[in-house]
């Protein structure tokens, strides 16, 4: 029989209550024989310390309030068994087909140190000194700009947009821009 291939996957929870839905996909593994479809459940932590009463104390804080991740093969009954488990308030990345999560995304997270692999495409910029852009991802998205500078390396832009009446400078990748 093939080995089934696993992806990482967040679950959003309701916030303080990530251990509890953790409780409850690992009881549901055992019961009902998951455990070859779910084999792995984290809720991020990292180890912080605190002063009280002035003794140090060494707590976990958990680095993404509200979130689960989950390391599973999206088979029968898995998505739903996820989905409606107490305190998840579903998949991020909607419902209808949840989204993995990219290897190198869940390496950071889990803190694992690999070199990194460029295996995308290095795309260089194309764009030239007061062209007009407009920007298509983040907080700024839908404004329109001017190019004032390009990095050495032609793979981030300077750009200015008037934003409440003020000239604004931004710095941004080249994924954040299309020629308007």
């Amino acid at each position: 029989m093939a080995d089934i291939e696993k992806k990482w996957y967040v679950l959003r929870a309701i916030t303080g209550k990530e251990a509890k839905v953790k409780e409850y996909i690992e009881l549901d593994m055992r019961n009902h024989g998951y455990e070859k479809y779910v084999s792995q459940v984290l809720i991020p932590t990292k180890k912080t310390e605190a002063i009280v009463r002035n003794k140090r104390v060494v707590k976990e804080v958990n680095v993404l309030p509200g979130y689960v991740l989950v390391e599973a093969a999206l088979f029968g009954e898995i998505p739903h068994m996820l989905r409606f488990t107490p305190n998840v308030l579903g998949f991020l990345g909607g419902t209808d087909k949840p989204i993995p999560l990219r290897p190198n995304e869940i390496n950071r997270l889990l803190g694992v140190d690999v070199e990194e692999e460029n295996t995308e495409e290095v795309v260089l910029a194309d764009y030239m000194e007061g062209e007009t852009i407009k920007i298509t991802d983040g907080p700024f998205a839908g404004f329109v700009g001017t190019i004032e500078e390009i990095s050495a390396d032609r793979k981030k832009l300077k750009v200015s947009v008037k934003i409440f009446g003020r000239v604004t400078p931004l710095e941004l990748g080249l994924g954040q821009v299309v020629r308007e």
